[in-house]
C-alpha cells in the first residue's frame, strides 16, 4: 500500500472552463448546464408510486449532507443522465453535487442574519453516492479499458489507513510580489498542478517574478478527510491455486471512517490510476506505467449470509425452500447432502449442518452479545476424512476460508500491523478470522500450531472479537466466525491404554470453548473395511461419469443456498417448554461428571461448564433454522 497520497497522477484534461465567450459560443458549457438542469429536474421532481419525492425529501432531512442515488431510479427518469455517469464521472459527477447542493438551497428556508434581514441559508458541499443493482465486475477483468469509467467490484477490506486531510483548494502565495492565487486539487489521489511563473503584470521599472516563486499556504486552504482501505477478492471468488488480487480504494468525506478491516463491500467508484511514490526514481521508462486504484463514489455493505437480501433469492427458490423445510425429514435429508462421498460418520454429519447454519446471535440489555456460531473440533487417528469434512465445509458455506496450523501464525489468524514503505505509517491488516467474518474457519493440523498462537484466538472463539494494541493502534475488529477444527492425538494415533486426557494433547481453555468435540477412530472391522472399500471403490469409478459431474455440484450449490437463505430469515428463540427442559438436561449432565469423579479419583477430560449448556441452545437454535 506504498504511495498513499503522494507522487505525481497520471491526468488527462477533464472539461475545463470555457474561456471564449458565454454558453452561446461554448457548445460543451451549454451541454453541461443542459445536465445540470436535468439533474436538478431529477431531484426536485422524481418520485415513487405512492406520491412520494425520495430524494428531496431525503436531501432536506440528511443532516450529512450526503445524497444516495440508485442509477436505476436516474435511468428510469433520463436514460442519457446514467450513460453520462457511467462513461464520465469525473466530469458529471462534480455536476450531480453542484445540482444537489443548488436544490437543497432553494429547499431550505431563508435564516435571519446578523443584521436581523433574512438570507439564504449556508449549506456547503453535498455528497452524491451511487448505487447500482447491476452485478458487479471481477475485480480480475479490470484493465486499461475500464480506465476514467464507472466501475462496481466486490470484495472483502483487509486493511484501512488513518485519516487524512486532503486538500481541495490549495492557496499560493508569491514570495516576490504578495500575488495570491488559489489552485483546485483534483480528487482521489491526484495533486495540485502549481503554475512555474506568476501571473502578475509587472509595472514599468519593477524587477519581474523570478520562476517558481509560490509558496503554500496551508492554513488558507480547503481540506476535506480522506482514507485509504485496500480491498481483496473474496475466498470463494479465487481460483484454486492463484493469489487473490488486491486493490487499493480511495474515500473521502462522509465515507471516511465507516469500514473496518474485514467488512464485505460492493463498492461503485471511478477506476483510476496514480504514479507510485519510488517508481519514478527507478528507471526512465516508469514515467509511462501507472498503478491502479478506484475512488469511492459509493459503499454497500454485505449482511451476515453475505448476500443482498431477500432480493436475491427468486420466488420459485423461496418456495422451493420452504416445501423442503415442511418435510418431515428435514434434518436426516440436509445430513445426507453433507460431503456425499464420505461413509458413514453420521455423527459428524451432523455435527457439520449445525455448524453450517449456526444459532442466533443475542444483544443482551446491558450490551453483552452471545455469539449464535457453532464450533467443532475434530481429533482422531488420520485417513478417517477430517480433513475431507473441513475441504467440504470451505466448499459449501456461503462464507469459508481454510488454513493449516503448521503454516498459521497468531498474526495470520487474527490480524497484524505493518508499516507502510511509503508513507511508513502504520495500518491493520485483518487475518484469516477477520476475513471469514460471518462465516466458517477451517483450520486442520490443529494440534500442530505452536501453543502461543492457539492462546491469540481464544477471544476470537468466544467473544468472537479480536483485540489490536499495538504500534499506537488500539481497536476491536469482528471475527463473528465457527471455527471447524482437525487435530491428531499427540502420537499420532489415538491409544486406547490412555486416558482422554492423554490423548488430547490441548488445553482445557481452547477445549471448552469448543460446542462439539468428536473423537473420530479407525476401527479394524472385517465387516466395515469391506463396505468402506467397496464405497471407496465405487466414488472413484463414477468419478468421470456425466452424472456425478453435474449433479454432485448442483446439490452442493442448492445446500449453499439454501444455508444462505436459513441464515438470513431465520433468527429462532427457545420456547418456555424447550428451556425448561435444557435446564433439567445441563445439571444432571453435571451431578453425573461429579459422580463419576468422585467415584474414580479423577477429573473429566473436557470440563462440563456453562458454556455447554449455551452449545445446547445453539445446536437447539441450528436444529429450528434447518426447519424454518
Amino acid at each position: 500500500m506504498s504511495g498513499w497520497d503522494e507522487g505525481a497522477v497520471y491526468y488527462s484534461d477533464q472539461a475545463h472552463s470555457w474561456r471564449g465567450g458565454g454558453e452561446d459560443h461554448d457548445p460543451e458549457a451549454a451541454s453541461r448546464h443542459s445536465v445540470l438542469q436535468k439533474f436538478k429536474e431529477f431531484i426536485r421532481g422524481f418520485e415513487t408510486d405512492k406520491n412520494v419525492f425520495p430524494y428531496r425529501e431525503s436531501l432536506v432531512h440528511n443532516p450529512n449532507k450526503s445524497l444516495l442515488v440508485d442509477l436505476e431510479d436516474l435511468d428510469a427518469f433520463d436514460p442519457d443522465l446514467p450513460a453520462l455517469l457511467r462513461s464520465s464521472p469525473a466530469d458529471y459527477l462534480p455536476l450531480f453535487e453542484t445540482a444537489a447542493a443548488e436544490v437543497l438551497a432553494s429547499l431550505r428556508s431563508k435564516v435571519a442574519g446578523e443584521t436581523g434581514e433574512m438570507e439564504d441559508p449556508v449549506t456547503g458541499d453535498v455528497q452524491v453516492l451511487l448505487t447500482s443493482r447491476e452485478d458487479p465486475v471481477s475485480m480480475r477483468f479490470l484493465g486499461a479499458q475500464y480506465i476514467s469509467k464507472l466501475v462496481k467490484i466486490a470484495g472483502i477490506t483487509i486493511a484501512a489507513s488513518r485519516t487524512k486531510a486532503k486538500a481541495t483548494y490549495v492557496t499560493l502565495i508569491c514570495k516576490n510580489c504578495r500575488n495570491s492565487k488559489q489552485v483546485p486539487c483534483r480528487p482521489g489521489l491526484g495533486g495540485a498542478i502549481v503554475p512555474r511563473s506568476c501571473d502578475h503584470i509587472p509595472q514599468p521599472g519593477e524587477e519581474p517574478c523570478p520562476l517558481d516563486p509560490w509558496l503554500v499556504v496551508p492554513d488558507k486552504s480547503k481540506y476535506v478527510d480522506q482514507q485509504t482501505l485496500k480491498l481483496q477478492e473474496n475466498p470463494e471468488d479465487v481460483p484454486t491455486g492463484e493469489l487473490p488480487r488486491n486493490m487499493l480504494l480511495s474515500v473521502d468525506r462522509h465515507l471516511v471512517q465507516t469500514i473496518v478491516p474485514g467488512t464485505r463491500l460492493t463498492i461503485m467508484g471511478i477506476y483510476s490510476i496514480y504514479q507510485a511514490a519510488n517508481s519514478a526514481t527507478s528507471h526512465k521508462g516508469a514515467v509511462a506505467v501507472r498503478q491502479p486504484y478506484i475512488r469511492v463514489v459509493g459503499i454497500e455493505e454485505a449482511n451476515e449470509a453475505n448476500s443482498r437480501g431477500p432480493a436475491a433469492f427468486m420466488l420459485e427458490e423461496i418456495e422451493g425452500f420452504k416445501k423442503f423445510a415442511a418435510e418431515p425429514n428435514v434434518y436426516k435429508n440436509i445430513c445426507s447432502k453433507i460431503a456425499p462421498s464420505i461413509f458413514g460418520h453420521d455423527d459428524l454429519k451432523k455435527a457439520v449442518a449445525c455448524l453450517l447454519f449456526g444459532g442466533s446471535r443475542k444483544n443482551l440489555p446491558d450490551g453483552v452479545k452471545l455469539r449464535g456460531d457453532i464450533n467443532v473440533l475434530l481429533l482422531g487417528d488420520p485417513s478417517t476424512a477430517k480433513s475431507q469434512f473441513l475441504k467440504f465445509v470451505e466448499k459449501t458455506a456461503p462464507v469459508a476460508v481454510y488454513t493449516s496450523g503448521k503454516g498459521s501464525s497468531a498474526a495470520g489468524l487474527t490480524a497484524s500491523v505493518i508499516r507502510d514503505s511509503g508513507s511508513r505509517e502504520f495500518y491493520l491488516e485483518g487475518g484469516a478470522m477477520v476475513l471469514a467474518d460471518g462465516g466458517v474457519v477451517c483450520i486442520d493440523e490443529f494440534d500442530k500450531m505452536r501453543p502461543e498462537d492457539r492462546v491469540a484466538i481464544h477471544e476470537a472463539m468466544e467473544q468472537q472479537t479480536i483485540s489490536i494494541a499495538k504500534a499506537g493502534i488500539t481497536t476491536v475488529l469482528n471475527s463473528r466466525t465457527s471455527v471447524l477444527a482437525a487435530a491428531n492425538p499427540p502420537s499420532g494415533r489415538y491409544d486406547d491404554l490412555k486416558t482422554a486426557q492423554d490423548n488430547i494433547d490441548l488445553q482445557t481453555t481452547i477445549l471448552s470453548r469448543f460446542d462439539l468435540i468428536f473423537i473420530v477412530k479407525d476401527i479394524r472391522m472385517y465387516s466395515q473395511d469391506k463396505i468402506i472399500a467397496s464405497h471407496i471403490i465405487r466414488v472413484h469409478a463414477s468419478a468421470n461419469a456425466a452424472s456425478g459431474e453435474s449433479r454432485v455440484p448442483k446439490e452442493e450449490n442448492w445446500l449453499k443456498r439454501y444455508i444462505q437463505y436459513c441464515r438470513t430469515e431465520c433468527h429462532p428463540r427457545l420456547s418456555e417448554s424447550a428451556s425448561t427442559l435444557l435446564q433439567n438436561n445441563y445439571v444432571k449432565i453435571r451431578q453425573d461428571m461429579r459422580q463419576q469423579a468422585n467415584e474414580t479419583g479423577e477429573a473429566a477430560a473436557i470440563p462440563i461448564t456453562v458454556r455447554q449448556l449455551e452449545a445446547i441452545v445453539r445446536l437447539s437454535e441450528a436444529l429450528a433454522k434447518m426447519k424454518l
